[in-house]
């Protein structure tokens, strides 16, 4: 692993970070190319190895590169604290689509009945066998190294959403990979990740679309605006060469095998919690106090 425990590891990697990343912290962040330019401090404070609080205020004490030193002030302490207080209130349901703020919750019981263009198993999923490269890219990352790009978990949260067969199922499923494989999973920093992606939490509604109703929605193309995809995609093995082995799969299909597209009639929501899906989704481990 490139992560060692410790304090002094924490701080070693802090003091890396202050030379190396927060000079380019505010604009380069989103890069998932640019792989030393976000703090990667995540496994260390997930372990209370380190507090935030203390990187913190010896971010502010340099008093250097003002726009990076807030936007990771912000992401690091702010975020964190919205992360700890929304568990904190929601103890036993935190992660049950119940606790979405009313217009994500109805939108997504909406839609649930959508047609899916695509749906993959659980064990697909795992194995970044989709039709998408970046994001068999992204869950690769993760199960290799620990580790997912901040920027790319959103996007591929949002797709498993998009390639599960309900919001309930899409939002255990990310946990599962999220608590299974990433080193600063099992927290509620790591949770809130997942539940903004699927469920809306922290966010507001955007235009409706299928599927995802109003709850943000992210796209291939967009990425490919923002960094260079084909770059990210190259340094994992098997993740292009996966994608390209379901298109083939999915072009050769005939007319007569391809599964059709069916979408039931859509009913006002009930704010009651699903049941029938949670059955077919991973189960969630939890802490033991």
């Amino acid at each position: 692993a490139w992560q060692k425990p410790g304090t002094d590891a924490a701080k070693k990697q802090y003091a890396f970070f202050i030379q190396t990343g927060l000079p380019k912290y505010d604009s380069l962040r989103n890069d998932p190319n640019q792989k030393h330019i976000c703090s990667n401090l995540s496994p260390w404070l997930n372990h209370g190895h380190v507090s935030f609080h203390r990187l913190a205020l010896a971010t502010k004490k340099l008093n250097k590169h003002k726009e990076g030193s807030a936007s990771f002030i912000e992401e690091g302490l702010i975020r964190r604290e919205l992360s700890d207080n929304f568990l904190y209130y929601s103890p036993h349901d935190y992660d049950d689509l119940e606790t979405a703020a009313g217009w994500a919750f109805e939108t997504l019981e909406v839609h649930s009945a959508d047609a899916r263009e695509h749906v993959y198993s659980l064990r697909d999923l795992e194995q970044g066998k989709t039709h998408d490269d970046l994001w068999n890219a992204a869950q690769l990352q993760v199960v290799r190294e620990g580790q997912m790009h901040g920027f790319l978990r959103m996007y591929w949260a949002k797709k498993i959403l998009e390639w599960t067969e309900s919001p309930l199922v899409a939002l255990k499923t990310a946990q599962y990979f999220n608590d299974k494989y990433a080193l600063d999973g099992r927290d509620p920093n790591g949770f809130i990740g997942v539940g903004w992606s699927i469920m809306g939490l922290h966010d507001q509604g955007w235009k409706e679309r299928e599927v995802f109703g109003k709850i943000r929605y992210m796209n291939y193309a967009g990425c490919k605006r923002k960094f260079n995809v084909a770059s990210f995609v190259d340094q994992y093995d098997g993740a292009a060469q996966n994608a390209a082995v379901v298109l083939s799969a999915k072009q050769q299909a005939t007319p007569s095998t391809r599964p059709k597209l069916k979408s039931k009639p859509k009913a006002k929501a009930k704010r009651k919690p699903a049941t029938t899906s949670a059955a077919t989704a991973p189960k969630r481990q939890r802490k033991k106090a």
